[in-house]
């Protein structure tokens, strides 16, 4: 018996430039840094994780740095929008930071009785504020006061090349459909963080992946068990689906569903704090097992990266 998703685990996208990644996200957005690694797949790319104090499952937002990524382009399939929870009272709050900041922000915006403000990291990589209720507790160290602090994963935005074919995998995976607002259909699931995904319906060109483009979504499953049910659900329907992988901070499997979107399904175990002392989250490169006997050729072969100033990591 498959057991249903509890919401959205992590998002990553794909940028360019580290440095002015980590002084965003960690400088402006005030997530924590809690994991500097690299790309399993590819360890002489960093990949950079953010989130609450401890990196927690519906927290995350990852990126992997490219320095020499050309620019996406808006478009289909993507995954179009990631979007954070805040608090109702702190619209006004995040208005005149992100413009101290020098960042355009358009909004407030209304949608499903929600206020929504919208702007873009400095890749392009397009993010919403959005006001609603959360349980993740603020970052005591964030440099955005508790109060204003983000809460968390709102949900993300999909243009997929098959509306109905992308509905009935949300719907699989154990999304309901709850709203329409115009040609944007909401999806959400049961758990209590994390829990929205909407699809848009709407006739726009085809896009291309590259810095700013976010490159696929992850979905929270229980336990590694559980992602053999999902693999054999997804082969036996002809998905393009992934082996299970190991992933050292969690297990996981890909799906590319018809309609175009990544998905990734993640357990919630260990978890980005596994065998860290938390007070040390994201001061050094982490490399599994594995790579560490490489550790010397990797660091020399990696862009710098200096997160001295970095809150929470000194």
């Amino acid at each position: 018996m498959l057991t249903d998703i509890s919401g959205i685990h992590h998002i990553t996208g794909i940028v360019r430039d580290a440095q002015e990644n980590v002084d965003f996200y960690s400088d402006v957005l005030g997530l924590r840094l809690v994991k500097q690694t690299v790309n399993f797949n590819d360890k002489f790319t960093r990949h950079l994780f953010y989130g609450d104090e401890i990196g927690s499952p519906g927290t995350v937002l990852t990126f992997f740095p490219y320095p020499a990524e050309d620019d996406s382009r808006p478009g289909k399939p993507q995954i179009s929008t990631a979007a954070l929870t805040i608090s109702s009272n702190s619209v006004s709050y995040w208005q005149d930071r992100l413009a101290e900041h020098d960042v355009t922000v358009e909004g407030p915006l209304n949608r499903f009785e929600e206020t929504i403000l919208r702007f873009s990291d400095p890749d392009g990589t397009q993010l919403e504020l959005v006001t609603g209720e959360s349980d993740v507790a603020p970052w005591a160290d964030s440099p955005v006061p508790t109060q204003h602090a983000i809460r968390g994963i709102h949900g993300v935005t999909l243009l997929s090349t098959n509306i109905f074919v992308t509905a009935s995998v949300l719907e699989t995976l154990g999304f309901d459909l709850v709203d329409q607002d115009g040609d944007r259909v909401r999806y959400q699931a049961p758990g209590d963080r994390a829990t929205v995904i909407d699809l848009l319906d709407r006739d726009v060109e085809f896009g291309r992946e590259g810095a700013g483009s976010i490159h696929h979504v992850a979905v929270s499953v229980p336990e590694e068990d559980h992602l053999y049910e999902w693999h054999d659900l997804f082969r036996d329907r002809g998905y393009d689906v992934s082996r299970v992988k190991d992933r050292h901070f969690f297990h996981s499997l890909y799906v590319r569903e018809p309609g175009g979107i990544l998905f990734e399904l993640a357990t919630e175990q260990p978890g980005l704090t596994a065998n860290t002392d938390l007070d040390t989250l994201g001061q050094s490169l982490f490399l599994p097992p594995w790579l560490e006997a490489d550790r010397e050729m990797i660091e020399s072969q990696l862009p710098p990266l200096d997160v001295s100033a970095v809150p929470g990591t000194n």
